[in-house]
């Protein structure tokens, strides 16, 4: 297996650990000290910060699931392009374009970048307070 080959396996069980709400898994695939970045606040949060959001997602929405429109690795890291779907409470689906740039050291994530438009969140932002 070559690096791109790791650094796709690497993402795909990143994402399969949030869809499965594996909060171990996600945890590990950060470094301790990595830091979460969203262009909707252009804030930062901690690895502990991201992983409620994680629990948030689960809450508010059923069946979350990762539509993975492009994987492209890149030397440490890779870009995702994705769609996440779900059902709110109400019983609507629910589908929010995103992409993410992952920058990957020694098997871990360091830093994630994710830029979406807001606009998309709303329906969700509505079931209640964010975490983090």
């Amino acid at each position: 297996m070559n690096d791109a080959d790791s650094m796709l396996a690497f993402a795909r069980q990143f994402i399969a650990a949030i869809e499965a709400k594996d909060i171990d898994a996600v945890r590990q695939s950060y470094r301790p000290d990595a830091l979460v970045w969203h262009n909707t606040d252009g804030k930062f949060q901690s690895v502990e910060q991201s992983i409620r959001g994680v629990y948030w997602i689960h809450k508010v929405l059923a069946g979350v699931h990762y539509e993975i429109k492009r994987l492209q690795p890149f030397p440490g890291g890779y870009l995702q392009e994705h769609v996440l779907r779900g059902t709110l409470p109400s019983g609507e689906s629910f589908a929010m374009p995103a992409c993410v740039i992952c920058k990957v050291e020694e098997g871990r994530i360091v830093s994630l970048d994710e830029y979406l438009d807001s606009v998309h969140a709303l329906p969700l932002l509505s079931q209640g307070k964010t975490a983090g």
